[in-house]
């Protein structure tokens, strides 16, 4: 409810940012209503699936579009859910730096890491990336 009128809410069902548009489900009758970039709360630049939302809408030539939305709660994280424990992500960060260490010191000796190597810090590196991104 806003200023004393109620206002539609829903959840965001799909959003592409690249794109910009996406679309919300209507909690009142389950309909999918177009939601256009231009709509967006300032400083908002993408949706996440499942964000509780309240907004505006009319009917556009294609069907139901929102005119303005406002973000209730943002979407619960299911990347911050699947986050390693710290101490494990400790231990993670520790064979990190040893692996960068190693590499480090064939560099200044002129060498790059071999294929297998390199794999290695890759793959932990980008582990200890979405666990501190999350």
């Amino acid at each position: 409810m806003r200023n004393g009128i109620q206002v539609p809410r829903g959840k965001v069902k799909f959003y592409d940012a690249e794109k910009g548009f996406g679309f919300i489900l209507d909690d009142e009758d389950g309909q999918s209503v177009y939601v256009h970039a231009t709509t967006l709360p300032e400083g908002v630049t993408t949706l996440r699936p499942g964000a509780r939302v309240e907004f505006d809408m009319v009917d556009g030539r294609r069907g139901p579009q929102v005119l303005s939305l406002q973000l209730l709660e943002p979407a619960p994280s299911v990347a911050r859910a699947r986050r390693q424990k710290p101490e494990d992500l400790a231990v993670m960060v520790e064979d990190l730096i040893r692996l960068l260490d190693d590499a480090g010191t064939g560099l200044r000796h002129g060498r790059y890491p071999d294929r297998g190597h390199s794999q290695k810090i890759a793959t932990v590196l980008r582990a200890v990336a979405d666990n501190f991104e999350a």
